[in-house]
C-alpha cells in the first residue's frame, strides 16, 4: 500500500473514533506515526490490519513490542500479529487492551564521586524542599529564620521551621532538640509536662524537617506545638471509572534455596486463570498490572553464609530463571519492577533501575517496565480519571525505624508495616535520617522526598503482608515467596510468605490471596 493511501486509512480510523487520542499525523516512506500524548507510537502495515479488526489495541505497547522486534526479539511482536490475524471467532479477547502506564519519575544520575560539599547541597535541598510544604500550613506562614529568633526578646511567641540536628534527653527527663536552618541553629525543649507533645517528641528523628511554635528563652524556643508536612486530610480518594485490578508482589528471591517455587506456581496458575474458585478467576481475568517492589533475585554476597543457602549461585542464572516464571505471566498485564537491596545494582539509594547486563533476561520481557526504587507510575493512565498514581520503595530503611522509633517498635514492629509507611508519610520522606539507608547525595534535588503525594504506597523488605490506610492512601505491604531463612531466624524475623495483595482500582478495596499451606512457611 502507498504512503499516501496508508495515511488516508489512518486518518479514515481517527475520525471514526477506532484510533482515539490522536493529536499529530506525520508522513514517513512506509509508516504513520501517530502522536499519542507524551509518546510516539509507530502505525505499520500490521497495525493497520489491527485497525481494520477494531479490536482495542494498547497502541503505545504494541509500538514497544515492535521496537523489541527491531532488535531480534520477535517473539512477543510475531504472537500477537499473529493471534489479530486469525477469524474473529477465533479471537476470544483482545491480547493487548488499553491500559498504558505512565512512569512519572524514575531515578537514573547519581553515579560517580561524592564530596562532602554533596551532602551539604543534597541537605540544603531536601530542607528547601520540605519547608515550602511546612510554609502552607497557616499556623507556619509567619515561621522566622532562626538568626531572627535569636534576636528576640524572651517569652516572645515564635515560629520556626528547621531539620533536626540532634536529640537528647535533659537532666530533668524533657527532650531537647537542636534545630538547625540556612542561617544558623538553636535549641528547642519540650516538656515531659506537655503528655502528649512530648510523646509525639519521642518519635522525632534525627535529620526531618518539622515546624515548631513556642515562646523564646535564652537561645532556647520552649515548644508548644510541633508540626510535620504531612499529607492534607483533603487527599482525594482517587478510582478508576474501569473496573481493572493490580496485583503487588515484592521479595521473591529467586536463586534461594527458600524460594517457595510450588507457592510461586500456584500463583502464575491463578493469574493465568488456571486455577481459583469462580470469584478468584474472575479477579484474575481483571488483573492489568502486577508490581513488584524489589528483591526478585536472592543476589550473591548479601549476607555471611549466603552462598550455602543459594540454588543459583550465579546473578545472570538468578535472573534467567526469574525472567522465565514471569514469563507466565500472561503478556497483556503490564509487570513494573523497582529494585530491592538482594537486586544486583547498588546498596545506596535512590537505587536505579535493574542493571541491564545483569538483568536482561527481564528487560527481554515486552510486557515488563523496570524503573527505580524509589519510583512513581500512573496505572490506567488513559482512564477518564486520570489514572491512579503508585508509589514503590522497597523499604531498606525500615529496619532504621523499627529499630528507632518506640512507637513503632512497641506496636509490633515488623508485623506493622503500615506504622511504618504512616510515620513516613507524615514526614514526606521515604529515609528521613541520614543512617536509616546508604544515601546518594544528589546535589540537585532529594529523591526520596515524597513530592507527590501518590494514591497508593507499595512496599516491600519486611516479608510481611500488610494493608492500611492513611488519608485515602492505600498503604501495601507485598509479602514474600521465601520461607523462613537461617539468617532471618538469628534477627528474630517472621516472615509471612505467598500472600498476594490485589486492589480493584475501580473501588480501591483490597484482598490478599493466600497461595501457601502454614507449614510451609
Amino acid at each position: 500500500m502507498e504512503t499516501e493511501q496508508l495515511l488516508k486509512k489512518v486518518r479514515d480510523y481517527i475520525r471514526q473514533g477506532v484510533l482515539p487520542g490522536v493529536d499529530v499525523l506525520h508522513e514517513d516512506v512506509d509508516v504513520a506515526a501517530v502522536q499519542i500524548p507524551k509518546e510516539l507510537a509507530v502505525v505499520t502495515r500490521d497495525s493497520l490490519m489491527l485497525l481494520q479488526k477494531r479490536h482495542p489495541v494498547d497502541w503505545l505497547q504494541l509500538d514497544r513490542l515492535r521496537a523489541h522486534s527491531d532488535r531480534g526479539k520477535r517473539a512477543g511482536y510475531t504472537e500477537y500479529i499473529h493471534y489479530f490475524s486469525l477469524p474473529d471467532e477465533q479471537i476470544l479477547a483482545p491480547a493487548i487492551e488499553q491500559h498504558p502506564l505512565t512512569v512519572l519519575f524514575s531515578y537514573l544520575d547519581g553515579s560517580g564521586k561524592h564530596k562532602v560539599d554533596d551532602f551539604v547541597q543534597h541537605f540544603t535541598q531536601r530542607y528547601t524542599m520540605i519547608e515550602k510544604m511546612l510554609r502552607v500550613r497557616p499556623e507556619l506562614q509567619n515561621s522566622l529564620s532562626i538568626s531572627r529568633v535569636l534576636k528576640k526578646q524572651e517569652r516572645e511567641p515564635v515560629c520556626i521551621i528547621g531539620i533536626v540536628m540532634d536529640k537528647s534527653e535533659s537532666k530533668n527527663g524533657n527532650i531537647m532538640l537542636t534545630i538547625e536552618d540556612k542561617t544558623g541553629t538553636i535549641k528547642a525543649l519540650v516538656s515531659k509536662a506537655k503528655p502528649d507533645l512530648f510523646q509525639q517528641a519521642r518519635d522525632i528523628v534525627f535529620d526531618e524537617v518539622i515546624g515548631i511554635d513556642g515562646v523564646c528563652g535564652n537561645r532556647i524556643v520552649f515548644v508548644n506545638n510541633i508540626f510535620w508536612p504531612d499529607v492534607p486530610y483533603s487527599k482525594e480518594l482517587k478510582k478508576t471509572e474501569e473496573d481493572v485490578h493490580a496485583v503487588f508482589l515484592s521479595d521473591i528471591h529467586v536463586g534461594s534455596m527458600y524460594f517457595l517455587h510450588k507457592e510461586f506456581g500456584r500463583f502464575l496458575k491463578w493469574i493465568s486463570g488456571q486455577s481459583g474458585s469462580d470469584a478468584q478467576r474472575a479477579i484474575a481475568q481483571k488483573v492489568k498490572y502486577i508490581i513488584i517492589a524489589g528483591d526478585i533475585i536472592d543476589g550473591v554476597g548479601i549476607y555471611p553464609g549466603q552462598d550455602k543457602e543459594l540454588i543459583i549461585q550465579d546473578i545472570y542464572q538468578q535472573y534467567e530463571e526469574c525472567a522465565r516464571l514471569l514469563q507466565k505471566i500472561p503478556p497483556h498485564i503490564n509487570i513494573i519492577i523497582c529494585a530491592g537491596n538482594h537486586d544486583a545494582l547498588r546498596l545506596s539509594e535512590p537505587q536505579p533501575p535493574l542493571d541491564k547486563d545483569f538483568a536482561r533476561a527481564i528487560y527481554a520481557l515486552p510486557n515488563v517496565t523496570v524503573v527505580s526504587n524509589p519510583s512513581l507510575v500512573t496505572l490506567h493512565a488513559h482512564d477518564p480519571s486520570g489514572g491512579v498514581d503508585v508509589m514503590l520503595y522497597h523499604g531498606y530503611s525500615f529496619d532504621y525505624f523499627v529499630a528507632n522509633v518506640e512507637s513503632i517498635r512497641s506496636k509490633g514492629g515488623y508485623h506493622r508495616a503500615d506504622l511504618i509507611m504512616k510515620f513516613l508519610l507524615k514526614r514526606r520522606h521515604l529515609a528521613p535520617t541520614l543512617n536509616a539507608a546508604l544515601r546518594i547525595p544528589d546535589t540537585q534535588t532529594d529523591p526520596l522526598v515524597i513530592s507527590k503525594i501518590p494514591d497508593i504506597l507499595v512496599t516491600g523488605h519486611i516479608h510481611y503482608s500488610l494493608v492500611g490506610n492513611y488519608r485515602n492512601i492505600t498503604l501495601i505491604s507485598g509479602s514474600c515467596w521465601q520461607s523462613t531463612t537461617e539468617f532471618q531466624r538469628k534477627m528474630g524475623h517472621t516472615p509471612e510468605p505467598g500472600r498476594a495483595p490485589v486492589i480493584n482500582l475501580k473501588t480501591r478495596e483490597v484482598k490478599i490471596l493466600k497461595f501457601i499451606d502454614e507449614e510451609a512457611a
